[in-house]
């Protein structure tokens, strides 16, 4: 049986790789491999790891430890590597880049040396849009493709262009058998509510203002989690080593498009509910996604639109309140107060 290490599998996207997989009765054992830092959370695998420890380890581990890295490896028979872990906020990146140097090259670089010693069968690297910098608002035809040059914006992208890089590196190097997809704006359940949908949406339901950067125009590619879980999975599974595959939504919405959305949905009004907060350094105006590679090549495109998947989203933080305020208390609101005054 297959056997996948899983980075970052009690994070957002991880954790809902994971339970598709084994929703969907895939023949592989998954070692689900993560730090629990604060974004990373047990409880997001925890009704997982009851029902299918036939197929479901959690190992609590550094990827930046080479030897921890070694012995999960060896311990659990690892033949393919999944790597999401990551720290993924850009705001946090602009307050410190350290961690995210840290994390997303030196961490990748340590899982590509462990990786190539060992004989990885397969190495896939899950990677973002913005490491190739923002588009003009005003020419809609334009879009990212996978030529288009890395010029990444911010202290987080740039460290994940790094990690990009290294992956590319050790394919044309030491022919690794790797794979990198980069992909849009995620939604969904389990997002750690620091992130602009999850952040709206739960504040809306403790009656708090909701705060939006600048005028609001900036536009993102909307991609449910659910159909980006399924590209990663068809990637691994019948991508080309050495290529980059782009994967999105095809749903380019502004954050002013986005709250109004929100608001309505919620049974909420504009007025009671928005305050405009100073926008972040260096905020990207757009970013859109050309996935036509991904569906040429591989037979995949997303099936879920916006309209409807936002309302699952919403009534997914609707049935699990106490996930979420288990995560809105101590650290957090020391975060959010600093981020955003307390509003």
């Amino acid at each position: 049986m297959r056997t996948l290490l899983v980075t970052g599998a009690a994070g957002f996207i991880g954790s809902n790789f994971v339970r598709m997989l084994l929703d969907r009765g895939e023949q592989v054992k998954l070692v689900a491999f993560d730090k629990l830092t604060y974004a990373g959370n047990l409880a997001n695998l925890s009704d997982l790891l009851k029902r299918h420890p036939d197929k479901l380890v959690f190992v609590r581990g550094d990827i930046c430890d080479a030897k921890a890295v070694e012995a999960v490896w060896d311990q659990q028979g690892v033949t393919e590597v999944v790597h999401f872990a990551a720290e993924s906020h850009v705001d946090r990146s602009i307050l410190g880049s350290g961690p995210f140097v840290q994390a997303n090259a030196v961490g990748t670089q340590v899982l590509l040396d462990v990786a190539k010693a060992k004989g990885v069968e397969k190495f896939l690297y899950v990677s973002t849009d913005e490491v190739y910098g923002t588009l003009p608002e005003d020419r809609p035809e334009i879009k990212f493709t996978e030529e288009t040059p890395l010029q990444p914006n911010s202290p987080y992208s740039a460290s994940k262009a790094a990690g990009d890089c290294l992956v590319r590196s050790y394919f044309h190097t030491f022919h690794l058998p790797v794979l990198t997809t980069r992909c849009s704006n995620n939604y969904g359940p389990y997002h750690f509510p620091e992130k602009l949908i999850p952040l709206f949406v739960t504040n809306l339901m403790e009656g708090k203002k909701v705060p939006l950067y600048g005028d609001g125009k900036n536009i993102r590619d909307w991609l449910y989690v659910e159909d980006h879980c399924d590209a990663i999975w068809t990637v691994l599974n019948r991508g080309r080593f050495g290529e980059v595959y782009n994967v999105g939504g095809n749903n380019e919405i502004t954050n002013l498009v986005i709250t109004e959305t929100l608001i309505r949905e919620m049974g909420r009004k504009w007025d009671d509910c928005v305050t405009y907060v100073k926008d972040r350094p260096g905020h990207d105006r757009r970013y859109a996604i050309d996935a036509s590679k991904i569906e040429n090549e591989l037979g995949w495109s997303p099936k879920y639109r916006f309209e409807e998947a936002i309302k699952t989203t919403i009534q997914w933080y609707r049935d699990n309140e106490s996930w979420w305020r288990a995560i809105k208390s101590g650290e957090y609101l020391k975060y959010y107060e600093s981020q955003y005054g307390g509003r």
